[in-house]
């Protein structure tokens, strides 16, 4: 899917570690809640309060999970889940276009 309809934006940015990540959060008819960003180069810890399914649509990464011990080359597209209460950790390599669906 390229696309989405139905949907509602929020206006104003979520933005993360000195403006090198950033998103915006949309939420559909369902309820169903995702966020669309952006990721500059460099190394990024994330805490999930909720379950979450990161999709890389865009750009080169190495994630490593909270039970892993290394990290992990994604060929993109590709897209990995997250558990509630529990972070990733990711290198970006080159700019990296997300979507996050939350749970």
């Amino acid at each position: 899917m390229s696309s989405f309809n139905n949907v509602s934006i929020t206006k104003k940015a979520n933005v993360y570690f000195d403006g090198k990540v950033t998103s915006r959060n949309i939420e559909f008819e369902d309820g169903t809640k995702k966020s669309l960003g952006i990721m500059q180069v460099g190394e990024y810890r994330f805490n999930t309060d909720s379950a979450e399914v990161m999709e890389i649509i865009g750009g080169e990464v190495e994630v490593k999970l909270a039970d892993e011990d290394e990290f992990v080359a994604l060929n993109t597209p590709c897209r990995f889940e997250v558990p509630k209460n529990s972070y990733f950790d990711i290198r970006v390599k080159s700019l990296c276009d997300y979507i996050c669906t939350y749970f």
